[in-house]
């Protein structure tokens, strides 16, 4: 497959630890619900998973915050939850509580019935959406694919949505570890032949969101989460078509585990808002490059506000190669977007500021 090539390299270069004229950015969940353009896009949709599984809406949406804002990099429009839903349970979304699962997995048998999709069969219409993108973007910035984490897309398929104590997946974790252990090995399978799929139709950076891996303990962290993205991580096409494919991996509330997340041979680690910047290089030194960290709710703030504290996570950061600017978890839907604009041309400028202070 011929794509052309990339005019902005700054977000691989800086996840591959290499010198940039300027520090990337890229938001999470930067096309969703606080773009206007996006919420037409939806109701045009006529619901969530329908956006998803539409190709030619699923690419208007990923570009959609490109034509506002200089991002240097473009994500993938699509959920963390379709495996889980190529794998029959049934997935849903009810009106102001979240995803659901029709047959959620609470037994060992439960999970003996499920095994590995296809991508190029049952998520074929995620690798056509990447494929779209890529031509789309025409080159602009980088294409980024993702994925949820064994654990986290396990938490929805044994809760069977979103849950507060999550008592059923810790029950089970608990009381019988061998049955998730299946579960997990089976979606540490699935993600990685689902990312490479991405990564063979186009994507040219990956990354896994470990949503919920910051309730666990730390030793269950390492056994039932960490594990598997290490296992996933490698394997991974690192390369492919000559191109090196960096790897980001993020734990919300995974601050205290980031020396034993840089063990796993991943490029990145994503940062949430928890942790000093400057301390978290301390901690990994020059082993990944490091994503993140602002608080989402600063850009409730009002300008100035937003700017001094862009200024002081990329001060903490310092004038090193390795920092992918990005907030710490997903912007939230009520964001005025021009404030979004603010961050990114802060960025921008700053980035450059620091670079020549050299």
């Amino acid at each position: 497959m011929c794509f052309t090539p990339l005019k902005n390299d700054r977000l691989i270069k800086a996840l591959l630890r290499q010198p940039t004229d300027t520090t990337p950015v890229w938001i999470m969940r930067q096309a969703g619900r606080y773009l206007p353009e996006y919420r037409e896009i939806r109701k045009q949709a006529g619901s969530f998973l329908d956006l998803c599984k539409n190709r030619e809406l699923a690419c208007e949406v990923t570009l959609q915050p490109l034509r506002r804002f200089e991002l240097d990099a473009a994500i993938l429009f699509s959920d963390i939850l379709t495996i889980p839903d190529a794998m029959g349970l049934g997935l849903y979304f009810s009106e102001g509580e979240g995803p659901k699962f029709e047959r959620p997995l609470r037994t060992q048998a439960d999970i003996e019935k499920i095994g590995v999709p296809d991508p190029t069969e049952s998520l074929r219409y995620v690798t056509d959406a990447v494929t779209l993108i890529r031509q789309e973007l025409d080159g602009k910035v980088p294409l980024i694919g993702f994925s949820g984490s064994p654990w986290t897309l396990s938490t929805y398929m044994v809760e069977g949505g979103s849950s507060k104590d999550y008592r059923h997946i810790k029950g089970l974790m608990y009381d019988q570890p061998a049955a998730l252990h299946k579960l997990l090995d089976t979606l540490a399978n699935s993600v990685s032949a689902y990312l490479n799929a991405q990564i063979e139709a186009g994507a040219q950076a990956v990354m896994i969101f470990d949503t919920w891996g910051g309730v666990l303990s730390p030793e269950c962290y390492a056994r039932f989460s960490l594990d598997y993205m290490q296992q996933i991580v490698s394997s991974l096409k690192r390369n492919y078509e000559g191109q090196t494919i960096p790897v980001t991996l993020f734990t919300k509330g995974g601050a205290q585990w980031i020396e034993d997340t840089a063990a796993t041979g991943c490029d990145a680690i994503g940062l949430d808002w928890t942790i000093n910047i400057a301390d978290a290089r301390k901690r990994v030194g020059d082993r990944v490059a490091l994503q993140g960290n602002m608080d989402p709710c600063v850009l409730y703030a009002a300008p100035d506000k937003i700017i001094d504290e862009v200024k002081s996570i990329m001060t903490g950061f310092g004038n090193r190669p390795g920092h992918v600017f990005n907030l710490g978890h997903g912007i939230h839907p009520a964001v005025n977007p021009e404030h979004l604009g603010i961050v990114v041309d802060t960025v921008h400028r700053v980035g450059r500021e620091i670079r020549n202070s050299q």
